[in-house]
């Protein structure tokens, strides 16, 4: 979900950050260039997350029932954030932004990694994207990637901990993405159709 945010407006660079994770090594100089742009943008993104001091503070909330997963789960929720938050950062409706997402991935379906293949459909036809939005949602999308990952099944200790602290989570969350929008812009020059109004 932030991955295709922070790609701005470009398709291409769009289809790079989405599959940026399923992209190892130097096989991005396999993609053309504004792909494998967005593809090394996904890296300098997750980079500059796993620095941040909110994003740590996120993941030490989480760290006890999740331990080296808990990243993971603290991504989970910032995209649940932004979802749930998106007209305070988007020019564009949500149900638009998935919508054009999905366009861009399935016209370039021959250009994506085979797992991402794999799991597109499901993607699209559950819209994924959109479903972030409600919090009672994050609950499968925490079940299935604890059915069909190394993600510990520990869902209802996530959701509650969510519960506990969700304006904490909301708060740092606001913080860090308004400094990973300006990264974006500034470093890389990614033009993101922003409302008029200030995040």
């Amino acid at each position: 979900m932030a991955h295709i945010y922070l790609s701005g407006e470009s398709d291409e660079i769009i289809l790079g950050n989405f599959i940026g994770d399923y992209v190892k090594g130097n096989k991005y100089l396999n993609y053309p260039d504004e792909v494998a742009f967005g593809i090394r943008l996904h890296r300098s993104i997750d980079q500059f997350t796993d620095q941040h001091p909110e994003v740590r503070k996120c993941i030490d909330l989480v760290k006890p029932g999740y331990g080296r997963y808990a990243g993971i789960i603290t991504d989970v929720f910032f995209d649940h954030f932004l979802a749930a938050n998106w007209s305070d950062y988007s020019s564009h409706t949500l149900r638009q932004m998935a919508k054009h997402a999905h366009a861009v991935f399935l016209s370039n379906f021959r250009l994506l990694p085979f797992r991402v293949k794999q799991f597109l459909p499901f993607l699209i036809q559950h819209k994924r994207l959109e479903s972030y939005a409600k919090r009672e949602n994050l609950h499968q999308v925490l079940e299935i990637m604890s059915r069909r990952t190394s993600l510990p099944p520990k869902t209802e200790w996530a959701m509650q901990v969510l519960h506990e602290e969700y304006d904490q989570f909301e708060s740092l969350f606001r913080s860090f993405f308004a400094e990973v929008i300006a990264y974006v812009e500034t470093d890389f020059a990614v033009q993101i159709s922003k409302p008029d109004v200030k995040v």
